[in-house]
């Protein structure tokens, strides 16, 4: 898709650019529900109610109601960045200095025809120095910030990055709850600590699946084999848990398997877990509720109704 070099001090490097995933969401066309034929979008005059012309649509930055400022595609083109097919490199990085929140899209570099010595070398290099680039790129008349790091398999890898001030600072956040209400028991502490050991493993990508995309693409293939689908109706809420201890007791002794496995609790803990605990039948009953809501947002999730048709990317 994309063909340049990546440049550091003297040294070039040719490469060649390929997305490094490829999205499988469903997509549904809009349909009229009575002729069930496509939808289309039209150009219109808010004012006149007239369909206006694709060459005279210009951009306007809004600074108040019904007040813009008009800026033609002259005027944005020329504020276009210099067209460049290079990668330029401006600083070396520590991995765990990047927040996760700052990427975007991830890229393969792969080097171009003649560039494997060069190519092997800077990764070799950032490999050994455990180090990740940051530089900047013109992807589509828009500079990007990118970091560029060796990944599995012998490759370099570039991710386009979120700019910093486009971050939104948890300090910015309207609900996030005090110090004092974050206060929690040095037992409770040790207990949350022990569930999350007894849940620890190494991370494995191809156990997680996207279980509601699958689900979608059934139902698309039920529908169109002619199936009768019938909406469950909405489970009720379940009830909060009125004890931290309780609930991390009884998710510990589940994890273990089974009640006789959980941690001699207080009497107080005791008691408040008694009176929290469902009939023998309970879970099943709750397994049997998660089912029917997960079904029933499937389906209402997955037939809108103008869209019958779909698509994958």
């Amino acid at each position: 898709m994309w063909s340049g070099a990546i440049s550091f001090g003297l040294v070039n490097v040719p490469v060649k650019l390929y997305s490094a995933v490829s999205r499988k969401t469903v997509r549904f066309h809009q349909l009229n529900s009575e002729t069930q034929t496509r939808i289309a979008q039209k150009r219109v005059d808010s004012l006149t109610g007239e369909e206006v012309a694709f060459e005279n649509i210009v951009k306007g930055y809004e600074l108040g109601k019904e007040r813009y400022v008009v800026i033609t595609p002259d005027e944005l083109e020329a504020l276009d960045p210099e067209k460049s097919r290079t990668i330029d490199i401006e600083d070396f990085v520590d991995l765990n200095d990047i927040d996760p929140v700052f990427y975007d899209h991830p890229y393969y570099l792969v080097p171009d025809k003649g560039a494997a010595k060069a190519y092997g070398l800077l990764l070799d290099a950032m490999q050994q120095a455990g180090k990740v680039a940051i530089a900047r790129v013109v992807l589509r008349s828009k500079e990007q910030l990118v970091a560029i790091r060796p990944a599995p398999g012998g490759v370099l890898m570039m991710e386009t990055m979120i700019f910093a001030d486009e971050v939104i600072p948890p300090g910015d956040l309207d609900d996030l709850p005090g110090a004092d209400e974050l206060q929690v028991s040095e037992r409770e502490l040790k207990m949350a600590q022990q569930l999350i050991e007894s849940l620890s493993s190494e991370f494995e990508p191809d156990k997680y699946r996207d279980e509601y995309r699958e689900k979608v693409l059934q139902l698309i293939e039920r529908k169109a084999a002619g199936e009768e689908i019938a909406v469950a109706p909405e489970a009720p809420q379940p009830a909060k848990v009125p004890d931290l201890m309780a609930a991390l007791e009884a998710s510990l002794a589940a994890v273990k398997g089974g009640p006789e496995a959980a941690p001699r609790a207080s009497p107080r803990s005791a008691s408040r877990r008694r009176a929290a605990r469902p009939r023998p039948d309970g879970a099943r009953q709750a397994a049997s509720r998660s089912s029917s809501n997960q079904t029933r947002v499937m389906s209402s999730r997955s037939t809108p109704q103008r869209s019958e048709s779909w698509r994958t990317r």
